[in-house]
């Protein structure tokens, strides 16, 4: 699955919009229908269904066509981090993002929804295909239509979540716009897709970048946990979690190890590959590579700065507990010791380079501050880095992983008053952090720091309490993974957090002056302008598509 098989010149099934204009075109170039329904181009297709879950469509050079990870969309515009690399004028659409002057024509927001776009396009390409071919072996077509499914659901699960008013096309190139087709109908659609994959998925998969059923049955889960459909969401974690063979790596670090790609704690990833022969190292994390920290060992991109607000939460008090005053981190602080996998920090170790992190690293450390990602960067010393251009790695992006399912089944727990059922799954989460290996110093002689985290032995007194435990041990154990942001959206807490941030941030990062996040605006991004231009309009002449509130 790693190795991309490039026939999309051929096929010429690229597109740059997704409008009811677009559905007209034929799909296949120069390939005619009846050579597309033959099994040997049907694979093909499939495979080129997956290329598209890396974001980048097929501009491999473009590192910032919204790449899969959704760092600039899920933790640029969050509390968790800065942009990041050269300055503000630096990928300056990203830096109007994370002030929130965001509009239609920002290439990120039209780039983001195209490539989203494409990946359905191809997917109900795959469907159409199969529903039509007669030559295609029957078990495999019910395997593959499957899989199609569930890649469909997965385009448009990011659609619903980034945009929430978008369009809908289906496999026979019925198109319904957002002013046809309501949020919960475009739910209704999604969640039929993953359940229709479930059905018919096996257990596990030969190849890892498959989806299995239960990853499908987790995807549903987060799917329902987006509607609030708590009992719902309850039941696919317990499905999930009693089903599916996953557990938690007994240290934390270990998660995001390429050696740990496909391991026992991923339900469902983005496949990365380097040096497999694919143009310019096309199947590396291209998106990711702009993490890289600096120092003697890193190119300096210096993005994704990790924000003062995000360390400050890793502070801990005497009792273990996660700190919720956000004062800033001192040297002699107590601190979760998830903290050092996350953030480059002065004075700590950085991967297995044998030298600590020094602020000297940092790019613009003026404007961004001293710390840098290390969360999902691959240390240098590491067959599976890519030392010269474009400096990918094959680190894959993990979409759902079993914590993720454990603080879902949590959080559906305590909506749903079982706060010791809630309690319990925190609690599994916390024990991995607690209980696993610290970051060392560089003589391996003591812990980098003050590292002291605890469980929650005692029962949640109140919802509130479990809420803030839950949605606080969120925030510390996914981090800088591309979910804060939508997190707080879908929390209803977005505008309040945010701005709580910029008040307190802005004092220190100036190019925060002025940034303000709009409720009923700024949760979601700006259907892009050229959409609603091509969308097709009524027999009044009135665009069948049309803007979100705000913009």
């Amino acid at each position: 699955m790693k190795k991309i098989i490039f026939i999309l010149s051929i096929m010429g099934i690229l597109v740059t919009s997704c409008s009811d204009e677009f559905l007209e075109k034929d799909p296949f170039g120069e390939i005619t229908d009846e050579q597309v329904l033959l099994p040997e181009n049907i694979e093909p297709l499939a495979i080129s269904a997956y290329s598209i879950l890396n974001g980048q469509g097929n501009e491999a050079s473009n590192a910032f066509n919204s790449p899969a990870s959704n760092w600039s969309f899920g933790d640029v515009l969050s509390d968790d981090a800065y942009k990041g690399g050269g300055g503000t004028g630096d990928q300056n659409q990203i830096h109007r993002m994370e002030i929130y002057t965001t509009d239609s024509q920002i290439i990120d927001v039209e780039q983001k929804w195209s490539v989203l776009y494409e990946g359905v396009n191809r997917a109900n390409t795959v469907l159409k295909a199969l529903k039509n071919s007669t030559e295609f072996d029957e078990n495999t077509k019910v395997q593959r239509v499957a899989e199609m499914q569930f890649l469909r659901a997965h385009f448009y699960f990011e659609l619903k979540k980034i945009y929430n008013r978008i369009s809908y096309i289906d496999e026979d190139g019925n198109y319904f716009s957002n002013t046809m087709i309501s949020s919960e109908e475009v739910w209704a659609n999604i969640e039929a897709d993953f359940n229709a994959a479930f059905s018919i998925l096996p257990d596990t998969q030969d190849d890892p970048g498959r989806p299995t059923k239960w990853a499908a049955k987790a995807y549903l889960c987060k799917t329902f946990l987006y509607q609030q459909k708590w009992a719902e969401a309850n039941s696919a974690a317990d499905e999930v979690i009693i089903g599916g063979d996953y557990s938690l790596l007994p240290n934390f670090s270990e998660v995001f190890l390429p050696d740990n790609d496909n391991g026992s704690e991923i339900v469902f990833a983005i496949q990365y590959s380097i040096n497999d022969g694919s143009p310019s190292n096309y199947n590396g994390s291209i998106g990711d590579r702009l993490m890289a920290p600096g120092g003697p060992r890193y190119n300096q991109y210096g993005f994704l700065r990790p924000s003062q607000n995000l360390v400050n939460s890793f502070k801990t008090d005497d009792n273990g507990f996660p700190m919720l005053d956000n004062l800033d981190v001192l040297e002699t602080d107590n601190v979760d010791p998830r903290l050092d996998v996350i953030v480059g920090r002065p004075g700590i170790p950085y991967k297995d380079l044998g030298i600590n992190y020094d602020e000297t690293w940092a790019r613009d450390l003026a404007t961004y501050g001293p710390f840098s990602p290390k969360k999902r960067v691959v240390s240098a010393n590491d067959p599976n880095y890519l030392a010269s251009w474009p400096y990918v790695t094959a680190a894959n992006y993990h979409i759902i992983r079993y914590a993720d399912v454990l603080l879902w089944k949590a959080e559906a727990s305590i909506e749903l008053e079982n706060l010791e059922d809630g309690r319990t799954y925190i609690n599994m989460v916390r024990n991995r952090a607690k209980t696993g290996s610290y970051i060392q110093n560089l003589e391996g002689t003591a812990d980098a720091a003050n590292y002291f985290i605890e469980t929650y032995d005692t029962p949640f007194a109140t919802k509130e309490e479990a809420v803030i435990a839950l949605r606080t041990e969120r925030r510390l154990e996914m981090a800088q993974e591309g979910h804060r942001f939508f997190d707080l959206v879908r929390w209803g807490i977005a505008a309040d957090v945010i701005n709580a941030y910029l008040e307190k941030e802005k004092i220190e990062r100036g190019f925060l002056t002025g940034a303000t996040f709009v409720e009923g605006k700024h949760e979601y991004m700006p259907i892009p302008q050229s959409q609603i231009d091509s969308g097709g309009s009524d027999d009044s002449g009135n665009s069948l598509t049309t803007q979100n509130s705000g913009y």
